[in-house]
Parts: structure tokens; C-alpha cells; sequence
């Protein structure tokens, strides 16, 4: 009986293991494409939370460079540094 447990264990322990690993590993052809605006993070550069999961993003620009937020919270994080955000923006172009 101790061995079929373990046997059993051992296989749940694979599938796992093997399901983790397929759900985190990203291929080329997972990458977002970018939005019609040419805008190509997907995710809010203050937060980290997915943009639209709050409602409609909020824009923000500095130096002429357009930055999406995920909220009116974040606004005032992006004001503190701007520049950080912008950087981040154009790193993901």
C-alpha cells in the first residue's frame, strides 16, 4: 500500500511540476503585439496590473512620450518620476 502511495505521490509531483512549467514558459509567439496606437505594454508601468482591469487606462505624457496607467492611483507615482516611467515605456518598444 506505501508504495502505490508513493507511486502516486511521485506522478501528481510530475504533472505539477510539468503544468508549472508550461504556464510560465513564454514563447515568441506569446508576446503581446502591440495596440493599434503602437503602444506595447500590456501591463500598467507604476503597478504591474494588466491595463483595462481597472476600466479604461489613464494617460499620462511626459516629454512627449505617452505612458498608460492602470488607474487614477497611480497618477501621482508616475508625477513623483516621470522619467522612470517613460524609460520604461521605451524600453518595451
Amino acid at each position: 500500500m506505501k508504495l502505490i502511495q508513493k507511486i502516486h505521490i511521485a506522478t501528481l509531483s510530475a504533472v505539477l511540476a510539468f503544468g508549472l512549467v508550461a504556464c510560465t514558459e513564454e514563447k515568441d509567439g506569446d508576446k503581446p503585439a502591440p495596440s493599434s496606437d503602437g503602444y506595447s505594454m500590456t501591463t500598467c508601468p507604476v503597478s504591474g496590473e494588466k491595463l483595462g482591469s481597472m476600466g479604461d487606462p489613464v494617460v499620462m505624457t511626459h516629454e512627449g512620450t505617452s505612458v498608460k496607467l492602470c488607474c487614477d492611483h497611480c497618477t501621482d507615482k508616475f508625477k513623483a518620476d516621470p522619467a522612470k516611467y517613460v524609460a520604461m515605456v521605451k524600453e518595451a518598444k
